[in-house]
């Protein structure tokens, strides 16, 4: 299988820059293409994301934090469903699978953000917030991405399910969240755009 890595350097000042640089500038093999795609300055995920998807040439598209909460090897687990015919969207679902036991108003957050969803987008998901969406390269078109930060993952959401015909299927995933001494920035303050963000995608465009 043929892979290429888009990473978007969000205006990182840990010297993310200089060592994708160098990697680009010794790689070889012409089937694992990284590229590269630096921000001036720190603009949020959702503007990350925007700039990292209009590069995508593949079949399949993994979103892939650079944190490694969610550990890459479970990607032969989240393409699966894809690959064998039955979905169009994987969500990984960190409820379902292994997951570092910590902060309960982060979780009692991103439950109360899913039952949200699945009240206002008649589903049944398990986790709305993941971190690891992945899609098949059509379902995305004409997914239009408007935010900046954040609330992205709502918003991809929204778009994903009033497409009613995409077959969205969850698999259990391996998490090792962050506390906030270990650099992890959400809260609940994130929260409240989310909440927006579900209620205007649902009657707006």
């Amino acid at each position: 299988m043929n892979k290429e890595i888009i990473v978007v350097d969000d205006g990182s000042t840990d010297g993310t820059r200089e060592l994708i640089l160098e990697i680009i500038k010794h790689q070889t093999d012409q089937n694992n293409i990284v590229k590269f795609f630096p921000h001036e300055k720190n603009m949020g995920k959702g503007a990350a994301l925007k700039t990292g998807l209009k590069q995508v040439t593949g079949d399949i598209v993994i979103i892939q934090d650079a944190d490694l909460e969610y550990p890459p090897e479970q990607y032969p687990a989240l393409i699966e469903p894809i690959l064998k015919g039955y979905a169009d969207v994987v969500y990984g679902s960190r409820f379902l699978g292994v997951h570092r036991v910590f902060m309960f108003w982060h979780y009692f957050g991103n439950k109360i953000l899913t039952w949200v969803t699945n009240i206002l987008y008649n589903t049944m998901l398990s986790d709305m917030e993941t971190g690891y969406k992945v899609f098949k390269k059509e379902a995305l078109e004409n997914i239009v991405i408007k935010s900046n930060r954040f609330n992205v993952e709502p918003e991809l959401t929204a778009k994903v399910f009033k497409k009613k015909h995409l077959r969205v299927v969850e698999t259990p995933i391996t998490y090792y969240g962050r506390g906030y001494a270990e650099g992890k920035k959400i809260t609940w303050r994130d929260a409240i755009p989310a909440l927006f963000t579900l209620f205007k995608y649902r009657f707006m465009d």
